[in-house]
């Protein structure tokens, strides 16, 4: 349930809401003495520093296993890097760290050299933008689902945003069009609507870092490529780390890293994994024997 997950830790406004809903109480606390972040002035460089992280309801023997093991690696500054790997590699365990869904329990995850522990979910929630391939909506109107990263929006923003997700012209189509009920978890729309909509509120809330979670998996051939060409304007300027689950969003990525059995196990460019990662050939074999030309982010 990643998407619900990450929703959660970038709406801190609704924390309690949430919450409230859910019936649990967070485990992730906020810092005795944040480090205070400005989103104005944060490069978005990321780092993962020797992590390693277990789920503690997955034991053998009555110990939690580790999911990840020795991750280590450096996302520059408005740069991209792809997370590939068979299913239950750690790609999306990856993810949850960087959003702080959890805690890493060794090592260090980091952004500008801060350590995301000692960052306030506030801050956090300000840094990073989501788009997951089923995002969770609340059961309100359109426009509250758009603004809670972005409270003090107003229409012409969120026109401009829902334009660039090449989701207005179904919204302004509808008799309430922003004030519309979404309806629980936006049953009323489809997956690619949400997705959709998800991205136009990640758009007004103009973080600094994207995460992508297989962000065009619930859309049709010509959708895909619109929301394609959105990310692509959106990422300018933006450190992007995207959880792969199809190759062709992401071989034009700065950097990917080939996951497998919580580890990295090789990483480079499209070009130099297809060459030394026998993991990576195969699932690129897998994947495009058949497909005459690739999609790219």
């Amino acid at each position: 349930l990643f998407n619900r997950g990450v929703e959660i830790s970038s709406s801190i406004a609704l924390f309690d809401r949430i919450f409230e809903y859910l019936d649990i109480d967070p485990k992730i606390k906020d810092p005795v003495n944040p480090v205070e972040m400005d989103p104005a002035t944060v490069r978005g460089e990321i780092a993962y520093r020797t992590v390693g992280f277990r789920y503690e309801s997955v034991k053998s023997n009555g110990d939690a296993l580790f999911a990840l093991r020795d991750i280590d690696f450096a996302v520059p500054s408005g740069s991209l890097t792809a997370l590939v790997g068979p299913s239950g590699a750690g790609k999306t365990s990856v993810g949850y760290l960087l959003a702080r869904l959890y805690d890493a329990d060794t090592g260090a995850v980091t952004i500008d050299g801060v350590n995301v522990k000692d960052m306030t979910q506030a801050d956090l929630s300000k840094l990073i933008g989501v788009v997951s391939q089923d995002s969770f909506m609340f059961h309100s109107s359109i426009r509250e689902n758009l603004v809670y990263g972005k409270p003090d929006a107003t229409e012409e923003e969120m026109v401009a945003a829902t334009k660039a997700a090449q989701i207005f012209d179904l919204i302004d189509g509808l008799p309430d069009r922003f004030e519309t009920t979404v309806g629980e978890r936006g049953y009323r729309l489809s997956g690619g609507e949400r997705q959709r909509l998800s991205i136009a509120r990640v758009i007004l809330a103009n973080p600094r870092i994207l995460l992508l979670d297989e962000a065009t998996s619930s859309l049709d051939t010509l959708s895909e490529r619109m929301i394609q060409q959105a990310l692509a304007r959106l990422r300018k300027g933006r450190t992007t780390v995207a959880i792969a689950h199809r190759l062709s969003t992401v071989i034009a990525a700065d950097q990917i890293l080939v996951m497998e059995n919580g580890r990295i196990s090789d990483r480079g460019t499209n070009e130099e994994l297809l060459v030394r990662s026998t993991l990576y050939r195969r699932l690129y074999e897998e994947q495009f024997t058949s497909i005459p030309s690739l999609t790219r982010i």
